[in-house]
């Protein structure tokens, strides 16, 4: 280790347990590098220094008054941002948008307490586009996150300032969530591993509605054994929550120490929007992956033709809705980015046999999938169809370009988003340029300890800890 920031989650978690590390000391390396480097990446939207040295205080005293040091929080004075379409008590919450920019947090996000009970130290608000909508992250309210892969190139979205920070090293793991692939994109395009969990394994609430089920928390981090760790934290169901997932046995940590036997996975190129073409060098990073799979011993199939094209028109009519649940003060809907107006009247334009007729027509197709799907233990895609895409490529167009661009880009998440499956983004590839290019695993509901033992193995035979974007050593 040459720097504080190489150390993992768990590493750090480690070592503050065991007084090796101060987690003052820990929590001012970061501070100390937002303030240096946030500017060149954009990945946080509010700093939080003060509280943010207070927890590490804190969680230091924690440490030299324990009697037994395996008692201590899993996490403790880890230094751990929150996603700015989570709430936090007494922290400015944007949600990405200027309308809401004075806005402060008047409870803790279920999750955040969850993270505050891990012992995590919260250095910032990591930032988001309007709403969490687009799966790029540029807007009024700071500016745009960008991979420090190529600073030229968008960090993704809508947690792109979440992967920005981590692979940035201005956090050694971050939460982020997923309506649409929104942990998954920033993931492949900042070279991370990245958990969108199961339906229902992480509670939305208390202010939050789960309604469609589309949206989910998760963990963003730089190894397959940090993101199960982080997943562990955040899990657990809460009074309200209108979905549960399938109990799980033993930790997720536990499963990336665990081989996962010789599985049969499926694997599907078909891109479920019309006109999407995958780039060659998705292509590639998909081909080699099915290769490494096989060379690892398992078996790997064309998936069978499932949720196609036929779905798309009804997740772009959700989506739409999805717009109109974040309230806008009247005489304030004039400070919408025009992407989030255009949805949001589309949204509106919706009606409610329509949006249920959407609702039984995803439903039908998932009856017809499941059984299809649940006769594997994992499905291969690429996570996206092109590389990382440059800053303003979806911002700078009209709306109804702007969305369709996007849906270019990304043809392959939303559809684990309709299902509740899990799926995750596995940092194997990197193109001619230096760029990351993900490949995604999808499992069955339930099934996230079998997707992360699977990339533990595949992090093991294809290490990726040790690619490092020109930032890290500044």
């Amino acid at each position: 280790m040459t720097h504080l920031h190489d150390l993992g989650a768990r590493e750090a978690a480690d070592a503050v347990r065991s007084g090796r590390l101060s987690p003052v000391e820990l929590t001012d390396h970061y501070l100390d590098r937002i303030e240096r480097l946030n500017p060149q990446v954009g990945a946080y939207v509010t700093v939080t220094a003060e509280a943010a040295r207070e927890q590490a205080a804190r969680a230091e005293k924690a440490v030299l008054d324990a009697a037994d040091p395996a008692d201590l929080p899993p996490l403790l004075g880890v230094p751990v941002p929150v996603k700015d379409l989570n709430m936090v008590d007494g922290v400015r919450m944007t949600s990405g948008s200027s309308v809401f920019a004075d806005l402060t947090g008047f409870a803790d996000d279920s999750v955040v307490r969850l993270l505050r009970a891990a012992g995590t130290v919260m250095p910032g608000k990591t930032a988001v586009p309007e709403f969490g909508l687009p799966c790029y992250t540029e807007g009024d309210v700071a500016p745009p996150a960008r991979t420090p892969w190529d600073t030229a190139r968008s960090a993704g979205g809508s947690s792109g300032g979440a992967a920005a920070a981590v692979a940035s090293g201005l956090a050694p793991a971050a939460q982020g969530s997923d309506g649409g692939g929104s942990i998954r994109i920033p993931s492949s395009v900042c070279g991370l591993f990245g958990i969108k969990p199961t339906r229902g394994r992480i509670s939305q609430g208390p202010i939050v509605p789960d309604l469609f089920g589309l949206s989910t928390n998760g963990p963003i981090a730089r190894s397959v054994e940090d993101a199960a760790l982080l997943l562990d934290v955040m899990a657990g169901p809460m009074p309200g929550d209108l979905y549960a997932a399938p109990p799980v046995e033993g930790t997720f940590l536990s499963y990336a120490g665990r081989p996962p036997g010789r599985l049969r996975i499926a694997r599907s190129m078909r891109p479920a929007v019309p006109g999407a073409e995958v780039h060659p060098d998705c292509v590639a990073a998909y081909e080699e992956a099915s290769a490494l799979l096989e060379d690892l011993g398992h078996e790997v199939v064309e998936l069978p033709p499932v949720l196609g094209p036929e779905m798309v028109p009804h997740f772009e009519l959700l989506w739409g809705v999805m717009a109109t649940m974040t309230p806008v003060p009247d005489g304030r809907e004039h400070l919408l980015q025009p992407l989030t107006r255009w949805l949001r009247e589309r949204g509106n334009a919706t009606t409610a046999p329509q949006l249920f007729r959407a609702h039984a027509a995803l439903q039908g197709a998932l009856r017809a999938a499941f059984p299809v799907m649940d006769g594997f233990d994992a499905i291969l895609h690429p996570t996206l169809a092109q590389p990382p895409a440059p800053v303003g490529h979806f911002h700078d167009q009209e709306p109804e370009e702007n969305f369709r661009r996007q849906t270019l880009f990304t043809p392959f998440c939303a559809a684990y988003n309709i299902s509740g499956q899990p799926a995750v983004n596995v940092p194997l590839h990197w193109n001619a340029d230096g760029l990351p290019i993900g490949i995604m695993l999808a499992g069955r509901l339930g099934g996230e300890g079998t997707l992360i033992s699977l990339s533990a193995q595949l992090e093991e035979a294809r290490p990726w800890a040790g690619r490092k974007p020109p930032i890290w050593d500044a």
